[in-house]
This record gives C-alpha cells, sequence and structure tokens, in this order.
C-alpha cells in the first residue's frame, strides 16, 4: 500500500508542495541546518545561501558578461544575454556549482538540470511575475530559479524584488487572463495584460514586499510560483552584474505555457539541453520514457507504457486501443 505519509515518490509533486510535508520532513535523515533550509523554502518559496562558487570564477563571469556581445545570441541585448553558457565556461561553472546543484536535490529530492541562463548586465526593472507563466513542467512544480550576485547588491542599482509566501497562491496561465494561446501572434503578444494582472492581485493579496540586498556570490533559490521582479534602479552610472539560472527536475515533461492551451490539449512542448553536459534533457511521463522530447504529442517508450496500460483493469479495451493508436503510433 502505498504511503504518501512516508514515501516522497508517492506524489507527483515536489515534496514542499505535498499535505504529507510536515510528516515527510520527521523522517528525512536530515542535518539540523538542511532541514532549517528546506522548512524555510517550504514556507516561504525561497532561500538566500553562499554557494561558494570561486572569487575567480565570479570575476571572469563578469568579465565576459561585459564582453559577449549581445548579437552573438538569441534574445539578447544591451541588458540582458541569454544562454551565455554557450559562450562562457565561468557562466556555465555557476549554472552547474556544486552547492547550488545540492542545495536543488535537497529542496527537491530529485535531480535538477540547469537549461537557461540570463545574465544582467544592470538592473531588469521587470514587472512583476511568476515563473510559472513562462516555464511549465508536467507533474506541476518541477521548475526554480538561482539568482547570484556577481557584485554587491543594494537598494540604489536596481535590486530583485520578490513576495515572500506568494509561492502558495493559484497558478495562473494566459485562459485563466481570457487569452487564447494559439490565436497570438507571438507569446508576448498579452504579456501586459498578465502583468496588470499580477500587479493588482500583490495589492489585493497584502503580500510583503522584500528587496534582494545581498553580497557578491551570494545566492538567491526561488520557487517556481514565487512572485519576483526588477525595481526601478536610483543610480544609472551603476551596473548590476548577476546571474540567473533556471532549472528543471528529473522525471517530467517540460512545456512553454505563453504559447500552450491545454484545455485543447495543445501544449508547446520543450526540448533543453543540461547545460551541465549539452546534451538532451530525457523526459518522462508519470515514469515513462518520452521518445521524442520537443514534439506534440508525445510518443510514450512502448513496453514500459502498454504495460502500466494493460495493468489498470479499469480500463475498456476500446479506450486502451484509441490510446494505444494515439500516444505510440510510429
Amino acid at each position: 500500500m502505498t504511503s504518501f505519509a512516508s514515501e516522497v515518490s508517492a506524489l507527483n509533486r515536489p515534496w514542499i508542495d505535498s499535505p504529507y510535508f510536515p510528516d515527510l520532513i520527521k523522517q528525512a535523515s536530515l542535518t539540523h541546518d538542511q532541514e532549517q533550509m528546506v522548512r524555510a523554502f517550504a514556507r516561504d518559496g525561497y532561500v538566500v545561501l553562499d554557494p561558494k562558487i570561486p572569487e575567480e570564477t565570479i570575476e571572469r563571469a563578469a568579465r565576459d558578461m561585459r564582453e559577449i556581445p549581445p548579437g552573438k545570441l538569441l534574445f539578447s541585448d544591451s541588458i540582458r544575454l541569454q544562454d551565455a553558457w554557450t559562450m562562457s565556461e565561468a557562466i556555465q561553472q555557476i549554472a552547474i556549482a556544486p552547492a547550488v546543484l545540492d542545495a536543488l536535490q535537497l529542496l527537491y529530492q530529485r535531480k535538477p538540470y540547469p537549461f537557461q541562463t540570463l545574465s544582467f548586465r544592470c538592473g531588469s526593472q521587470q514587472k512583476t511575475h511568476s515563473d510559472t507563466i513562462h516555464f511549465g513542467s508536467i507533474p506541476y512544480g518541477f521548475m526554480c530559479g538561482v539568482w547570484v550576485a556577481l557584485e554587491d547588491i543594494d537598494e540604489a542599482n536596481g535590486p530583485l524584488h520578490y513576495y515572500p509566501q506568494s509561492q502558495k497562491l493559484p497558478v495562473y496561465d494566459l485562459l485563466d487572463i481570457g487569452v487564447t494561446a494559439f490565436t497570438q501572434a507571438q507569446a508576448f503578444e498579452n504579456y501586459a495584460r498578465y502583468e496588470e494582472f499580477v500587479e493588482g492581485m500583490m495589492v489585493r493579496e497584502g503580500l510583503e514586499r522584500m528587496e534582494l540586498h545581498v553580497r557578491r556570490g551570494q545566492a538567491l533559490i526561488w520557487a517556481s510560483n514565487l512572485f519576483h521582479g526588477g525595481t526601478p534602479i536610483r543610480d544609472l552610472a551603476r551596473s548590476r552584474l548577476s546571474q540567473v539560472t533556471h532549472y528543471h527536475f528529473h522525471g517530467c515533461m517540460y512545456f512553454a505555457p505563453l504559447l500552450s492551451d491545454p484545455g485543447l490539449g495543445l501544449l508547446h512542448v520543450r526540448k533543453l539541453l543540461d547545460i551541465s553536459t549539452g546534451e538532451t534533457i530525457p523526459q518522462f511521463y508519470n515514469g515513462m520514457a518520452v521518445r521524442n522530447p520537443g514534439e506534440w504529442p508525445p510518443k510514450l517508450e512502448m513496453k514500459s507504457a502498454r504495460d502500466a496500460m494493460l495493468s489498470d483493469a479499469r480500463r475498456s479495451s476500446s479506450l486502451l486501443r484509441r490510446t494505444a493508436r494515439f500516444f505510440f503510433r510510429r
């Protein structure tokens, strides 16, 4: 018999989101510091830590960030470089910092996969948002962000802002705000509508807004549904060198919510590279391997998928045949 109160893997959600989390953490073999970190993350949706990234690595990453031409990378400009890890070993090393990966393994109880870096030369001043509008996983919740300061950050150079415990709010997608994804000309066509919704929600919820003032080398880990953004830059002469790395976790399928209509069965699934290895991240649906990551519909590994379906006596033979034809056709 499955015990949701004693087996982390029994529920296809991060254990920090499980209603059985108080039971699970009591039985986990954690040190005092590890338990405190996990409890804080489950409660607040973020933790701040020092990942002990070598000073030389931070300095090289900062230099590369200043020198890489934005035109060499997609979706990049004078403020932000996307996936500069492909051109900078130092930026890649920050993304795969052992202390960060160990912390994520602890917080999510699954292997983390770094899949995207964003290198900021100055404050983004981005409006409040949740990463769940940008990155989706099936099962839900297996995504997070890690923000590393490459110089001291204070109130003047556009620090990150965030709302503790906002990760407990419902997850909202485009349909919730009256937008049909497939009718859009491009992904961000109605993004201002989403930002307006979020801004009003933060006021109505009465959540505390905090700013991240940290020293060079410190890091913030946040849950996918923690609402955050960039504050206005007070001193325009200052930079705000920092790196964000986004992570998914093992055992999932990954998709882009801004381009998806789940209610219509239309998911813009993503084929992602593991920054650690440069190889494609394996994807799974409830333990069954996806043979064609990045394509829809998914083709599940035949033997394990068919065995799982056949073992469920409640399924009618007609439903089995229809589903098998849909998912497993060659």
